[in-house]
């Protein structure tokens, strides 16, 4: 500084924007595997910024406070959701096919299984918010690969739990922070 004092600066926890961006649009994309409402553009556009853009930006933040957990996870899933808008909005002309897609979730399955086991030695609502993902693109795999939309449709469900847990877990964080000691845990 000019006037030669050396501040500290403390760095913003980007947690719970990735975790909002994340979980918002989980949620509204699980209501429609779910089969309760349609995709259209709310859930694309959510999906290109809260889930796209905002996690990018969380991920960025996360390496520059030299986490690698946070780095990878935010950055993946906001890259996860800029190839979901892309596929969704045939950005590249063509269209997808069901095995396809099941394909590309079985992918984010076994990535979202490893970042799972990095939780393991972590809080509680990480574990959960990774294993429901877990569960949930398994799900989806397994229902566009073998054509079964119970399986698509459970993983709506379980997608809406995983979007919740991911929204309370950012709150619990910003809470904290807020008020100095632990207001939800998590």
């Amino acid at each position: 500084m000019a006037d030669g004092y050396d501040m500290p600066t403390r760095k913003a926890n980007p947690a719970p924007l990735g975790l909002l961006g994340f979980g918002m649009t989980t949620v509204l994309l699980s209501l429609h595997n779910a089969g309760i409402t349609p995709l259209d553009n709310v859930v694309l556009a959510m999906g290109a910024f809260c889930g796209g853009l905002a996690q990018l930006v969380a991920g960025i933040m996360e390496y520059r406070n030299g986490n690698t957990f946070g780095t990878v996870a935010f950055t993946m899933y906001g890259v996860f959701w800029m190839t979901f808008v892309a596929i969704n909005t045939g950005l590249f002309g063509m269209g997808s096919e069901g095995k396809t897609v099941g394909a590309y979730c079985l992918v984010w399955g076994i990535m979202t299984l490893f970042m799972f086991l990095g939780t393991l030695k972590g809080r509680i609502s990480s574990k959960f918010v990774f294993l429901t993902l877990t569960v949930t693109f398994f799900l989806l795999a397994a229902g566009d690969i073998g054509g079964f939309e119970v399986l698509s449709k459970a993983a709506g469900v379980v997608g809406l739990i995983c979007g919740s847990a991911a929204i309370y877990s950012a709150a619990a964080e910003i809470l904290e922070e807020q008020n100095g000691e632990e207001v939800l845990p998590y």
